[in-house]
């Protein structure tokens, strides 16, 4: 059966990915962020493959905005199936005592509070339906704190500690709710985290093989589609020679 999917962050990364594997599986999509032209582009190449694509550009950190663009959908739009709950960054690398205020803020402000507005606006709906899936992307930082991590590795365990309290509240329905968590991920996450370093960026996944967008999109994917009786609540999901948020062996890129 077709479903309408919701993915934050949709303009690159494990977003995109999962906007290109929920259509090769024949599902409509809206789609959000913050680039407007990305969006644009995006949904011309879904669009030229036969997917229905929405598009909506907006920042998740604006609650008025998105409340107004979730509330304003056309009533063919309005029955969301998924909400992937993936916009999110990291910024810095800094000890604590020695961090920036506004990458915190961002960080709290989309982490933490963008997830939540986004929940908060869709599952009501699902909960009238009795019907529904939340796929909220965490992180192996959540699970615990690595150096320099500080502050985003609170942001991931809020993440999943919200994943878990809302599992909690809606197992009187039918509602689904999983938290993804990733380990070495080869996207913009690092770029963006040293603020444009590229260099910089390159050197984290240098002498490993780390996962791909699509590596992530395909669990979940599949527990989007698991029969309507398996939740699946959790996946930590690591490159092979990643053992922890913390433990990277290299020299095994091949």
């Amino acid at each position: 059966m077709k479903k309408t999917v919701l993915i934050t962050g949709a303009t690159s990364g494990i977003g995109l990915a999962c906007a290109r594997k929920f259509a090769e599986n024949g599902d409509r999509l809206i789609l959000t962020g913050r680039n407007v032209h990305a969006l644009s582009e995006i949904r011309q190449e879904l669009t030229m493959k036969e997917t229905q694509v929405m598009t909506l550009a907006f920042d998740v950190r604006d609650r008025e905005i998105a409340k107004k663009y979730i509330e304003t959908l056309p009533a063919e739009w309005k029955d969301i199936d998924v909400l992937v709950n993936n916009a999110g960054l990291a910024l810095g690398l800094e000890a604590e005592y020695k961090g920036n205020f506004e990458d915190w803020e961002t960080m709290i402000d989309t982490n933490i509070k963008g997830l939540l507005t986004m929940t908060r606006l869709v599952v009501p709906g699902m909960v009238e339906r009795n019907r529904g899936h939340i796929i909220n992307i965490g992180s192996v930082a959540g699970d615990a704190a690595y150096a320099g991590g500080n502050v985003y590795c609170a942001t991931k365990a809020a993440v999943k500690t919200i994943t878990d309290g809302l599992r909690i509240d809606v197992a009187d329905t039918a509602i689904r709710v999983t938290n993804l968590k990733p380990g070495l991920v080869e996207t913009n996450f690092s770029n963006v985290r040293f603020h444009g370093d590229s260099d910089r960026a390159a050197n984290v996944y240098k002498g490993i093989k780390p996962l791909t967008g699509d590596d992530i999109a395909d669990v979940a994917v599949y527990a989007a589609n698991a029969p309507a009786h398996v939740q699946i609540a959790e996946v930590l999901i690591l490159a092979t020679h990643q053992g922890s948020g913390s433990v990277i062996v290299r020299g095994n890129a091949d």
